[in-house]
């Protein structure tokens, strides 16, 4: 597999969301207007009057690169899973499309644009927990998509949410 830029991970990620009918939205401020925190820490920040039906998008589809600003596991950050500082790459659907297709897009953007090979691949779904429940569904979507259950990891909601 061909190494390639973060610059150019950014510019296929967008450009692939765009071709799908994604308006891409630039990153909001790691000083987010939402005076309810310190720093811009998710990629979902800036959509969450949309996600919370505060507002309505003026979009069905959405595209970002979100630069994000974390302290909350501070003592953890250096290993090669905390990070203060990062961008996070995301695409949202307001009422468009939901997890089968969402599957079907990351699953296309990773073997077709980036070249990964599918049997590299594994996949995280909620195990349930605090009574939510399993999500078996998402499970079943990435066995249609060829995933092996032996690539499905399952994490409740420290690891996931």
């Amino acid at each position: 597999m061909e190494k390639i830029t973060s610059q150019k991970i950014r510019k296929e990620f967008l450009d692939f969301f765009k071709k799908k009918g994604h308006r891409i939205v630039p990153s909001s401020s790691l000083v987010p207007a939402d005076s309810t925190v310190l720093f811009t820490s998710a990629g979902m920040q800036q959509f969450i009057p949309y996600l919370l039906r505060e507002a309505v998008p003026p979009f069905r589809r959405a595209a970002s690169v979100q630069k994000c600003f974390r302290t909350s596991d501070i003592d953890a950050v250096g290993d090669e899973h905390h990070h203060t500082f990062f961008e996070m790459l995301g695409n949202w659907s307001f009422g468009d499309y939901f997890k089968k297709q969402a599957i079907v897009f990351a699953l296309e953007l990773l073997t077709k644009v980036f070249g990964i090979p599918k049997e590299r691949l594994y996949v995280t779904v909620f195990k349930g927990e605090k009574g939510v429940p399993k999500d078996e569904e998402t499970a079943l979507l990435w066995q249609e998509q060829s995933i092996p259950s032996s690539h499905i990891f399952w994490f409740g909601m420290e690891d996931k949410f």
